[in-house]
């Protein structure tokens, strides 16, 4: 198909050098419209249905970002429901890694396939799905993070909340019977000796 264009580039190169110099120039020349209409009409003709269509995929280049970055997403929301579903013991969790890899692999290759079928130009393409992908991996690790310091979090402040539960209780058992923090004292005394002796 290439050939077919510089054979008629070829020809419109020989027509032109073919001519003749304008009166009184050494830069111009007198061409026939006619034959200059006629190579140009068959270099149209020539143009590739590849090349017409490479350039309609590039001025829908956006359209088709968007497309494999929504594509890109829910096959991520799917690897991270699928993650959830599989954290409990040991040996499940890395079952979920294994298969939290598989589908995030994937979804990579899919989104390539995508990018690589949209366009010859698919370096710079793939370069964003690429991105996107891996911010969406960033923001997931994000949110699983997040859970663990929260739940960590709200586990310490339940333990607060217990201990100063007892010590409100003890408050309120000494205001009625001040003997019962000497017999406390005594026995949280006797406690430790006797985890001391365990020790020992």
């Amino acid at each position: 198909m290439n050939s077919k264009i510089e054979q008629i580039i070829d020809e419109i190169q020989d027509y032109i050098d073919s001519c003749k110099y304008a009166t009184l120039s050494n830069t111009k020349i007198v061409v026939s419209k006619d034959e200059i209409d006629e190579l140009l009409r068959e270099l149209r003709m020539k143009t590739p249905e590849e090349i017409k269509r490479y350039q309609k995929i590039i001025s829908n280049r956006d359209a088709i970002i968007e497309d494999a970055k929504v594509k890109a997403e829910a096959m991520l929301k799917e690897a991270a429901v699928q993650t959830n579903e599989l954290v409990s013991e040991h040996e499940i969790m890395q079952q979920a890694y294994a298969q939290a890899n598989e589908i995030v692999q994937q979804a990579t290759e899919k989104a390539q396939m995508i990018l690589d079928s949209a366009t010859n130009d698919a370096n710079a393409i793939r370069g964003g799905a690429i991105q996107y992908t891996d911010e969406m991996l960033g923001s997931l690790h994000n949110i699983v993070s997040h859970a663990i310091d929260s739940a960590s979090a709200k586990y310490d402040n339940l333990i607060y909340e217990l201990k100063r539960a007892c010590e409100i209780i003890d408050t309120n058992k000494a205001s009625l019977d001040p003997s019962y923090l000497e017999e406390e004292s005594l026995s949280e005394e006797e406690d430790a000796v006797s985890e001391k002796n365990v020790q020992e």
